[in-house]
């Protein structure tokens, strides 16, 4: 099996269990509260990640077109995670991962 598959495979397991567990969080909460602390902590352990991961010679090779691109990504992503939140909070997480991962056809059609 290839690399990226394994790690498809295991990012498809954090997602599922990420949504289970975010809708305990909101319990009490709003939706907007609660993105802002998960995203807290999400820049946290992206940035410890990163601090064991990436060469620091790496960071000299980035380039405009990378900064707009990924720029773009970040929006996208809080847009989803936007909505997504906002829908967490009203519906249950079965009815609304499915409608989310729906996303998947975007993605083919726009690739």
């Amino acid at each position: 099996m290839e690399r990226w598959v394994v790690y498809a495979i295991i990012s498809m397991g954090f997602a599922g269990f990420t949504s289970v567990v975010a809708k305990q969080g909101l319990a009490g909460i709003s939706a907007e509260l609660g993105l802002t602390i998960r995203t807290i902590f999400v820049c946290l352990f992206v940035l410890i990640f990163a601090a064991m991961a990436v060469d620091p010679a790496e960071i000299k090779s980035l380039q405009k077109v990378n900064y707009i691109w990924l720029g773009l990504s970040a929006i996208t992503t809080a847009g989803s995670w936007v909505f997504y939140y906002k829908a967490l909070k009203m519906g249950d997480v079965a009815s609304v991962a499915l409608i989310d991962k729906g996303s998947v056809v975007i993605a083919i059609l726009l690739a």
